[in-house]
């Protein structure tokens, strides 16, 4: 049945994509000018007859800047819209199937928008509310005009102090229930005393301009659900707590149903209320006289909501919505040592709370910051399905499509209230790490040509000097990690190099064979200068430095390349074991350096070590710095923390693209001093599962690859003249990435499953 109505799901949103929809010439609709404000809740009605109810029914729509709808009273989007924009001047629009909803003869839509009217650092306002909608029945179509019905519902207001921090679009919802209109979403309501619509502008029109449609599907919806717990704590003065627990960290709303005087104010947040050091979001409600609900639209994130309201409110109910991106999360590990256990799960849970209009720092900020992404779109390459592959194509399209006239890329994008460049954060995003990666995992090759002029505009920003290293940029904020005695000239020219070797490879996918080579030849300028005047004999140091070598720039430049002998990869292991000055943003590319170049015992080792205090926190996720309330404001949320979703999926359980797109499978396992690990990692719409032991006794390997592609398994050469090999064939490693010192035999499945197991 699951699969059934799976495949049904699919067909449908395949004929919906496949729809060619009118938005031309439909009119905007609003308020008067001189009534808009900012924070502003306003209500649209529109009355309509349907004769046939066809099996599809799109209807697409346009705010600034959120949405709620009902159809005939049923609720059919809680929270529609995606943050402005997709480039600074244009606007998203959604597209839902209202079908389910209508009925035969009269129908109702009721359209609730909330206007922010400022800009954050994850928005840009248009300067104007509005809504635009298209449904399509058939033959015919319901568009926005002045027939629809307004309304600015009252009961909305705004919060006293602390109001959220400067850098989020939002307000605090301020709701008073003695000024409520009723129940307007209602097809029998009567709306005869509202206003007509006022027209705006037809489309396509300033302020909103062109329309993008929504890249990935709207968000996870559970529907009412019960706390995991609930105490009450009394704080004096006829005031009470009531503490509600959540089954871990994740985005909700919180919802209540209660009994009151009239009068009663009921403050509603979450335990990361403070989270990173800076106020977030809240909301406050205002009791009429009776029973009545309420469920708070903007959302929060947290272990717990708090509830306080004064002595005399009596709980109805309680319970909240958890409203998260609409992913599946395919991918999984487990091992013989817990504590990679909870790790992965803590790094699974911290992505799926940065995944929202944006990838995101989902606390402070609610901001896209391209550092921050570039991690994160490995930890959702290795966990999600297809739909979190578009969070970050959007994220990609955003950056380009943001990128001034003069060439500087910066982020976070969108934005109304930042535009600021840091510099080695552009690299890391447009190089290996980011755009290249992307294309690794999905092959997409119109991607790369869209965004080659982007990534070849910002390139030639970039400076050498006399000695072919990399002139100092500063950007708008030059930023390279959190913490101290970080050598920013070792970071930049090892970024550099990364971020050409990304541009080469993409420019050799659409057959820009003069860039690529162009690239190729001033990386290997850069990398031969920094071999030259960086490495002093131990370590990779800047000539200035007088501090010890950096943990960061000595795991950058083994990445880059700059390292090429056995004795200097040995001797960089030995300073990555002893200094530890990364925050977990740099940490990320500390690990992977010691696993790709075969250290896996001591990468393990360095990640049980800096992630202990994490793991054995009772938080659910990771942190932004090593200690809560660190550096950046230390948020306990932070993605940037949970590459060791990728890192022990890709380099333990061993799996990985060989080509792009998953084309062709590697199952290349390194156990360190593991005895067994399980991994499942998703794979164009299906998945592979890996299972490895290797103890005192035996070394065994089980492949379950269900995704259809070819699969190259490798064996340790202790061990395979000791397998079976009916379902291998032998396969030429020449094409395949060296890891470090460990030798192995690679075989090609004939078949979708595999065991193989050697005595030892």
């Amino acid at each position: 049945m699951k699969k059934r109505l799976k495949l049904l799901f699919l067909l449908m949103n395949i004929s919906m994509a496949c729809m060619s929809f009118t938005l031309d010439g439909i009119e905007w609709i609003s308020v008067p000018t001189e009534l808009q404000k900012s924070n502003q809740w306003i209500c649209f009605r529109k009355n309509f007859n349907v004769d046939e109810i066809p099996d599809s029914v799109p209807m697409a729509i346009a705010v600034d800047s959120k949405y709620w709808l009902w159809v005939n009273g049923k609720l059919a989007v809680f929270e529609g819209g995606l943050k402005r924009g997709p480039n600074p001047q244009d606007t998203y629009y959604d597209v839902v199937d209202i079908s389910e909803y209508l009925k035969k003869g009269d129908n109702c839509v009721a359209v609730l928008i909330w206007y922010w009217g400022k800009d954050g650092f994850c928005h840009k306002s248009s300067g104007r509310s509005g809504l635009l909608s298209n449904i399509f029945l058939g033959n015919k179509s319901i568009v926005t005009d002045s027939t629809w019905k307004v309304c600015i519902h009252d009961a909305f207001g705004e919060t006293g102090d602390p109001r959220p921090n400067y850098r989020l679009p939002e307000s605090n919802v301020h709701f008073d229930a003695r000024r409520d209109i009723g129940n307007w979403t209602d097809k029998g309501y009567d709306d005869s005393s509202w206003e007509n619509a006022s027209v705006a502008g037809k489309y396509p029109c300033s302020p909103w301009n062109r329309l993008h449609r929504r890249p990935f599907p709207n968000w996870k919806d559970s529907g009412i659900l019960k706390y995991d717990s609930i105490r009450v704590e009394n704080t004096g003065e006829g005031m009470r707590k009531v503490i509600c627990s959540l089954p871990k960290n994740i985005s909700v709303t919180p919802y209540m149903k209660v009994k009151s005087v009239a009068g009663c104010l009921i403050d509603i947040r979450s335990d990361n209320y403070k989270g990173g050091s800076e106020y977030n979001v809240r909301a406050e409600y205002v009791t009429k006289d009776g029973v009545q609900e309420f469920e708070m639209p903007n959302y929060v994130n947290g272990h717990k909501i708090i509830y306080t309201l004064p002595e005399g409110v009596e709980f109805v109910k309680l319970g909240y919505r958890y409203t998260g991106f609409n992913t599946e999360h395919v991918g999984r590990f487990s091992c013989d040592d817990s504590f990679y256990d909870k790790l992965w799960v803590k790094s699974l849970n911290t992505m799926n709370l940065n995944m929202r209009d944006a990838i995101q720092d989902p606390d402070r900020e609610r901001s896209q910051w391209w550092g921050d992404a570039a991690i994160i779109l490995h930890e959702i390459f290795y966990s999600c399905d297809v739909n979190g592959h578009a969070a970050v194509k959007k994220a990609i399209m955003n950056l380009v499509d943001w990128q001034k006239e003069d060439g500087v890329l910066y982020s976070p994008v969108p934005a109304g209230s930042w535009d600021k460049e840091l510099p080695l954060q552009m690299l890391v995003s447009i190089g290996k790490y980011g755009f290249w990666s992307y294309y690794w995992y999905t092959a997409d090759t119109a991607a790369v040509r869209y965004v080659m002029p982007a990534v070849k505009k910002y390139l030639s920003l970039w400076k050498l000097d006399s000695d072919g290293l990399v002139v100092h940029r500063s950007g708008g904020w030059d930023w390279a990690d959190w913490g101290n005695e970080i050598d920013v000239t070792v970071l930049e020219n090892a970024w550099f190099c990364l971020a050409l070797e990304g541009a080469a490879c993409m420019a050799s996918v659409i057959g820009d064979k003069e860039y690529s080579d162009w690239c190729r030849s001033v990386g290997v300028k850069v990398e031969n200068a920094s071999v030259k005047k960086f490495w002093d004999g131990s370590s990779f140091r800047s000539p200035e430095r007088t501090l010890l070598p950096d943990d960061r720039a000595n795991a950058l430049a083994l990445l880059a390349g700059f390292a090429d002998s056995e004795e200097q990869k040995m001797k960089i292991r030995n300073l990555l074991m002893s200094r530890e000055k990364a925050s977990p943003y740099m940490e990320k590319y500390v690990s992977e350096a010691l696993f790709k170049n075969g250290f896996t015992e001591e990468a393990l080792s360095r990640m049980k070590k800096r992630y202990g205090n994490m793991v054995n926190s009772n938080l659910t996720t990771l942190w932004e710095d090593w200690s809560i309330g660190g550096a950046g404001g230390g948020s306990i949320n932070h993605g940037w923390a949970g590459s060791p979703l990728q890192l022990l999926s890709q380099f333990v359980a061993g799996v990985s693209p060989l080509a792009p797109g998953w084309d062709v499978i590697l199952v290349r396992p390194s156990l360190g001093n593991l005895k067994e690990v399980e991994c499942r990692v998703p794979v164009c719409g299906a998945y592979i599962d890996v299972k490895v032991r290797d103890d005192a006794e035996r070394w065994s390997l089980e492949v379950d690859n269900k995704s259809g592609k070819d699969c190259v398994v490798a064996v340790p050469e202790a061990y395979a003249d000791d397998i079976s090999l009916k379902k291998l064939s032998s396969f030429d490693a020449k094409d395949i990435p060296e890891c470090g010192r460990a030798g192995f035999v690679y075989f090609k499945m004939t078949g979708n499953k595999i065991r193989l197991s050697a005595r030892k």
